[in-house]
């Protein structure tokens, strides 16, 4: 086994909040004047732990600030030699992009770049493939692994047989929050949340997975937690069209392809987030995301060769939503927030239209990541085992450690 970490880690000028729906919005993106960085704690924890080969972080930051970004992510990284990372900026990215042209120059759009969620993990499972890893382990830069064990746990069962003679080409782990549970926090659901259900059904979820067998069959991704191998990720892609929940997007895409998840309830990260700017951005990312997902899974179940992916199969959760009823969810919800809470305009707008377009835009884009997923495989032929290309990025990714009286 040859496994890579790969950590995508979102950087800005400053720490002010996302706009509502632009494209390239995240989460959290770290100030770049932040005084202890997430990526800093992330890549500590790591030092602790065995049998690290390499760390490739994606540096993720708008064309402004790139390079205040990629100084300070330098810093960092050439702070933790014994990990061997590598940084891919937008450099080594368009070196990427350029070699992806080769096999397929009539592809358009961002499918393997570092804008966004989906795009950027696709990055990460091409630098491995140029990089000759066979494992591509995730971490956020906002996680800590708990123990020297992490990478260990990580790779774990990838690429054996379960008792059903099934492949375990990709598996997740979960993580823990700040008071130690793996559980989401359902004493902050407030009136309004009342169709907004996902804590109570992922817990009703998780509770199950924590009481079966170390390895079992997941319908959860914890994207800051999961371990790929190269039978799975050389074959299906991360979808470069979703707006968010990319990591259980990926469960779906690999179900299409008669693929599975699978879920260990040994292996587990701490999560360590930073405070989210805007909850009304991030809930106008779920109605694009939810919206998106109930057209492509409905449009994949109709087409010929792919495996069908019903709710039925993902009960409790994420069976609501990715049903017909998720729209009335998004109708109920924008409402009640834009009568009772913050950001009630942000909310009210959303409800007001914001929602209908996201149907619009659901419904048009539903069978762009299918017409992509046929590229993919052919996309990891031509990168797999690239010298040329590796020595490249090697030479202009690899942390330059600062000599003595620079700053």
């Amino acid at each position: 086994m040859n496994p890579v970490i790969v950590i995508p880690s979102y950087w800005a000028e400053d720490e002010a909040a996302p706009g509502l729906g632009e494209v390239g919005t995240y989460d959290h993106a770290t100030p770049i004047a932040k005084p202890v960085p997430e990526l800093e704690t992330c890549l500590a924890s790591l030092d602790q732990v065995r049998g690290v080969l390499r760390v490739v972080v994606l540096l993720v930051a708008p064309p402004a600030c790139e390079a205040s970004a990629r100084a300070r992510v330098n810093g960092i990284c050439s702070a933790h030699p014994d990990l061997n990372p590598l940084i891919i900026g937008s450099r080594e990215a368009k070196e990427i992009a350029d070699a992806i042209h080769v096999v397929a120059p009539k592809m358009a759009g961002e499918t393997v770049s570092l804008r966004g969620y989906g795009a950027i993990r696709n990055m990460g499972l091409a630098v491995a493939a140029v990089l000759n890893h066979d494992i591509v382990v995730f971490m956020d830069d906002d996680e800590v692994a708990l123990d020297q064990d992490f990478l260990i746990d990580a790779v774990y069962g990838l690429g054996l047989l379960t008792r059903q003679d099934l492949p375990v080409s990709a598996k997740t782990g979960y993580f823990f929050d700040r008071n130690d549970s793996c559980f989401a926090d359902e004493s902050t659901t407030r009136w309004c949340d009342r169709f907004w259900t996902k804590k109570s059904e992922f817990n009703q979820w998780m509770r199950k997975a924590q009481a079966s067998t170390r390895i079992s069959r997941s319908n959860y991704v914890c994207g800051g937690c999961f371990a790929v191998h190269a039978d799975a990720f050389t074959k299906v892609a991360f979808d470069p069209f979703i707006t968010r929940g990319e990591d259980l997007d990926y469960l779906f895409n690999l179900r299409m392809n008669g693929l599975d998840v699978w879920f260990d309830n040994e292996w587990a990260v701490r999560h360590l987030p930073p405070k989210t700017p805007s909850l009304a951005s991030r809930f106008m990312q779920d109605v694009y995301r939810w919206s998106y997902e109930y057209e492509k899974i409905d449009v994949a179940n109709h087409r010929i060769g792919l495996h069908k992916v019903t709710p039925d199969s993902l009960q409790p959760y994420p069976a609501p939503w990715i049903s017909k009823g998720v729209h009335r969810r998004i109708f109920l919800t924008s409402l009640l927030r834009a009568i009772a809470g913050p950001e009630r305009k942000e909310y009210f707008d959303i409800w007001w239209h914001a929602r209908r377009e996201a149907e619009v835009w659901a419904y048009r884009t539903k069978e762009e990541y299918l017409s992509f997923q046929t590229y993919w495989p052919g996309m990891m032929i031509q990168l797999w085992d690239d010298t040329p290309l590796a020595n490249s990025i090697l030479r202009t990714g690899t942390p330059r450690v600062p000599r003595e009286g620079e700053n």
